[in-house]
């Protein structure tokens, strides 16, 4: 009898962790990555600023070798030719690798992006480390006439915990630059260039 009422406390008790430590999965968002099962991903209710709502990621193993992402995939219509800003508010803690926003555009028929940048593997290295406040963070990429979805999203390398909210696609006009690699290369031209071939 005493192993029985045991093993019921220890199955409440491990229901409970469940329960305490599951997020739900907010809407139109899904998980991927590199090693997503090593993560805990979804709605932190009550933990965004101003005790309102924010999506997390969360590990749940002590070593991990890859990496989990929440994000999401849309039509690029309304952004086409046009340089686009996507920014989020980003809080971090005891993230042992790194973490970041990423903003990848696609092209049908190619496993090649025509525009990518995750604040790790852009012009320049903007990842997130350790421990911080909430912050804005952007990414700004350039969306070509041929492209034909826009994926984006967060995601966390390694141990730790990041927590984000208030994503935001602005478009912005040329003045404000790129934060990916090459993407100049992809949006049309102000005008014809190279006509004599001699570059």
């Amino acid at each position: 009898m005493k192993s029985i009422k045991r093993n019921l406390t220890s199955g409440v008790l491990i229901a409970l962790t469940i329960t305490l430590f599951s997020f739900d999965l907010p809407t139109g968002w899904f998980i991927a990555g590199g090693d997503p099962g090593s993560y805990d991903m979804g709605i932190d209710k009550g933990s965004g600023q101003d005790g309102k709502n924010a999506a997390t990621i969360k590990s749940t193993a002590k070593k991990i070798k890859g990496f989990g992402t929440l994000m999401q995939n849309c039509k690029p219509d309304n952004y086409l030719g046009k340089r686009v800003r996507m920014s989020g508010l980003v809080k971090t803690k005891d993230v042992s690798d790194w973490a970041g926003l990423w903003f990848r555009i696609d092209q049908k028929g190619t496993n090649e992006s025509l525009g990518f940048d995750n604040m790790h593997d852009g012009k320049t290295d903007r990842s997130i480390k350790g421990t911080t406040d909430w912050t804005r963070y952007e990414i700004v990429l350039d969306v070509p006439l041929h492209s034909s979805n826009l994926a984006y999203g967060a995601l966390l390398v390694g141990t730790g915990q990041i927590w984000f909210d208030d994503m935001k696609f602005e478009v912005v006009d040329t003045s404000v630059p790129t934060t990916g690699k090459d993407q100049d290369d992809y949006m049309p031209k102000k005008e014809p260039v190279n006509l004599d071939f001699e570059d």
